[in-house]
């Protein structure tokens, strides 16, 4: 699928007042071309074109979307989500560059509590959402590290890597290592000059196999990050979706000593995408880089936005939601992946995230899946867009490995779509084969 040209959005994305309908001569475009959308945004247009109706819109059905349920998890005892916040004159002041007090010291609070370590204010920097933090952590490494992606994971990664000119190899995603590279892979030095950094940047659990490094494993990478040649940009968006909860928190050692960063945010876990509140954390020394750019870069976060994150981050409510999480997406895991083999797709999913990573039968493409699954108002996203080795100009000669591996999201899945989930995926999938086998 070729990648297209960005369009304005209305609700999800409406281009009938585009650029290409205006009549009369164009002026040339002062702002940089190489620019695309990020690769689920493709698939959204492409659903669009199909069905003839947003994704997200009654009737749909959002297997490609990576966000969780708004909505209590109250099957699993979740606890309600705050309906309001007091806004005072104080809160229409500009907002600190740094993060907002008392959403530093919950964020502190958090992690110290669920984690047993003994990070500061001081080592919290807030942003308008995880990936302007991811972003900001990239943007400003230095020339001589390079960064380590592994083959497959979130598609924004690549986008934000060349956009950023950021150095980077690709760590291999196999069936062979069952997409779970070992830690190694990610620090190996073979063919480096001396002098360059490694900064591996990793989902854990990952986008999108689910894929978890936790216990002795994760003790082990962030050793290796620790070490005075190697850091880590550990992106937790996921963290609250694994038995138990994982953070690499849990085992620095000295992190102010450190290039160690942690992503979170309140996207995923807390079920509150909407509000862009999310965070870095690191060592005071690379806090206050991140603060000095965001002085002049981002201005900081809204104010309102920040008191919602502390009331979600309220530790009583938060050791409510976080087993609630838990149960209710390790049960859709589970019974999702059940009918998802029943069917005969390959399943190589982890034991964390709230997707699937499947692989379809030899002679069918996802790419073709979704064209098909698009006319039943469904939407799957393809591998090929989670490939971090493909040319970033989408060069058409470029074959992705991954062209029968795709991403089933049951993040914002309602427990009662389940029956009617499967039997649109089933009917489209078996239709699929018939046709395969009659060629």
């Amino acid at each position: 699928m070729a990648r297209m040209t960005r369009r304005e959005p209305q609700e999800w994305y409406d281009c009938e007042n585009s650029m290409a309908d205006q009549k009369g001569p164009q002026v040339e475009s002062f702002l940089s071309d190489n620019c695309p959308p990020m690769g689920i945004y493709e698939t959204l247009y492409a659903f669009k074109d199909s069905f003839g109706r947003f994704m997200g819109t009654e009737g749909t059905h959002p297997w490609s979307q990576g966000f969780p349920l708004t909505t209590p998890l109250e099957m699993f005892g979740g606890p309600p989500l705050p309906a309001s916040i007091d806004v005072t004159w104080e809160d229409r002041f500009y907002p600190k560059a740094w993060g907002h007090p008392a959403l530093r010291e919950a964020i502190v609070e958090y992690y110290n509590s669920q984690y047993n370590s003994s990070i500061t204010p001081e080592n919290v920097m807030v942003f308008p959402g995880g990936r302007p933090g991811i972003y900001t952590v990239l943007a400003f490494l230095k020339e001589h590290v390079e960064a380590r992606l592994g083959n497959i994971e979130w598609p924004a990664y690549l986008d934000i890597m060349e956009q950023t000119n950021t150095h980077y190899d690709v760590v291999p995603y196999t069936k062979e290592n069952n997409f779970h590279p070992n830690n190694d892979a990610y620090f190996n030095r073979e063919g480096l000059d001396p002098n360059t950094r490694l900064m591996p940047v990793i989902s854990n659990p990952q986008n999108p196999s689910g894929q978890t490094r936790s216990g002795e494993e994760l003790k082990e990478l962030i050793e290796m990050a620790e070490l005075p040649m190697n850091g880590i940009l550990l992106d937790e968006a996921y963290e609250m979706f694994h038995s138990p909860s994982v953070s690499g928190i849990e085992y620095v050692q000295d992190l102010d000593n450190s290039n160690v960063f942690i992503a979170g945010a309140c996207t995923k876990g807390l079920q509150s995408p909407g509000i862009r509140v999310g965070w870095v954390i690191a060592s005071k020394k690379n806090i206050e880089t991140m603060a000095n750019y965001s002085s002049f870069g981002l201005g900081g976060v809204s104010h309102p936005s920040q008191h919602y994150a502390v009331k979600l981050l309220e530790p009583s409510r938060v050791k409510q939601a976080r087993k609630a999480v838990e149960a209710h997406y390790n049960w859709q895991r589970e019974r999702y992946g059940e009918a998802f083999e029943d069917m005969g797709l390959g399943v190589y999913t982890g034991n964390g995230g709230f997707y699937h990573w499947l692989e379809l039968p030899e002679g069918m493409t996802s790419d073709e899946l979704n064209r098909r699954l698009f006319k039943r108002g469904a939407a799957i996203l393809c591998a090929s867009e989670c490939d971090m080795a493909r040319p970033h100009s989408k060069d058409p000669s470029y074959v992705t490995p991954y062209s029968r591996f795709f991403r089933f999201s049951f993040g914002p899945l309602l427990p009662e779509t389940f029956e009617a989930d499967i039997q649109i995926f089933g009917e489209v999938l078996e239709e699929y084969k018939r046709d395969v086998l009659d060629c």
